[in-house]
C-alpha cells in the first residue's frame, strides 16, 4: 500500500526506533564502519554530527521537496526514519537496510531487544490556540463537552489526546495514537500566537519477549503494514482530517 499521507498536512515524517535493554557500546571504528555501510546503499547520507546529548547522528541534506533521510544512534536507541518522504515505501526501505545492518555491525540480538516502534508524523500549521481547536474538533462531541463549555471557561490550555491500544491477545502489539499542542498560555494570555505546528502521531510498536521472535526486518514490515492501514482508515480521516478543515476554517 502506498499513500501519499503528505497530501493531507504540512509536514509528514516517518521514523523506526529499536529501543535495547543494554547500552550500545560506541566504539568509534564500529561506528564508523556501520555508518560507512548505510552510506554506501544511500551515498547522499554523508553528513556526520555529534548532538550536545551524546547522539551520533548520520544524515543528508534537505532535498528541494523537503525530504531527507536521518540514523541517529544513542546509547539505548537505534532511531531513523524519513522526513517528508516522496512515497512510504521510501522510509520503509531505509529501516529494512538499518534494521538489516545493525544486528551484525552493532552486535545485538534478541536478548538486546526491548521494543521495536514505527511512527508516522503528521504536523499541521496553525497559528492559534492549539489545544482549543483540539478541544473544539475532537472533544466538543462527548461526555467532556461539559467541561469545555462551563460557564466559568475562557479558553482551553492543555489538549492533547492520548490513546493506547493493544491489537493482541498478550498485548505486544501496540497501537498509540497523540495529538500534541505546542501552544502555550503566554500565547493564550497575551493573544499573540507564534507560527507553530501542531501534531498528530500514530505509533505501532511491538515488544520482544512473548512467544516466537520475528526478526527485525519481518517485524519491521508487519509493524509498517499495520501503520500503513491504521493510518489510512482511521487516523487521516478522522484526526488528521478533521483537524486540518477546523483550521482552515479559521483562517
Amino acid at each position: 500500500m502506498t499513500i501519499a499521507f503528505g497530501a493531507h498536512c504540512d509536514d509528514f515524517h516517518i521514523a523506526t526506533q529499536l529501543f535495547l535493554k543494554l547500552d550500545l557500546a560506541m566504539q568509534r571504528e564500529t561506528v564508523l564502519h556501520f555508518f560507512d555501510s548505510v552510506k554506501r546503499e544511500f551515498p547522499t547520507m554523508r553528513k556526520l554530527r555529534r548532538r550536545e546529548d551524546g547522539a551520533l547522528l548520520l544524515e543528508e541534506d534537505e532535498t528541494t521537496e523537503g525530504s531527507r533521510r536521518w540514523l541517529r544512534l544513542d546509547e539505548g536507541a537505534i532511531r531513523l526514519g524519513c522526513h517528508n518522504p516522496q512515497q512510504s515505501a521510501d522510509a520503509e526501505h531505509l529501516g529494512q537496510v538499518v534494521l538489516k545492518m545493525a544486528p551484525y555491525h552493532l552486535t545485538l540480538g534478541d536478548l538486546d531487544y526491548d521494543h521495536l516502534e514505527v511512527v508516522y508524523g503528521f504536523d499541521l500549521d496553525y497559528r492559534g490556540n492549539h489545544d482549543q481547536i483540539i478541544a473544539d474538533t475532537l472533544l466538543a462531541d462527548g461526555p467532556l463537552a461539559g467541561l469545555l463549555s462551563h460557564a466559568s471557561v475562557h479558553q482551553t490550555i492543555d489538549a492533547q489526546p492520548f490513546l493506547g491500544l493493544a491489537i493482541s491477545e498478550s498485548c505486544d502489539t501496540q497501537v498509540y495514537v497523540e495529538v500534541r499542542s505546542r501552544t502555550s498560555t503566554y500565547e493564550v494570555r497575551t493573544q499573540h500566537y507564534e507560527p507553530q505546528q501542531m501534531s498528530v502521531f500514530l505509533t505501532l510498536r511491538r515488544y520482544w519477549g512473548f512467544g516466537e521472535e520475528a526478526s527485525l526486518t519481518n517485524a519491521h514490515t508487519q509493524l509498517t503494514k499495520l501503520a500503513e492501514e491504521w493510518a489510512a482508515e482511521r487516523v487521516v480521516p478522522l484526526i488528521v482530517n478533521s483537524l486540518a478543515h477546523a483550521i482552515a476554517s479559521h483562517r
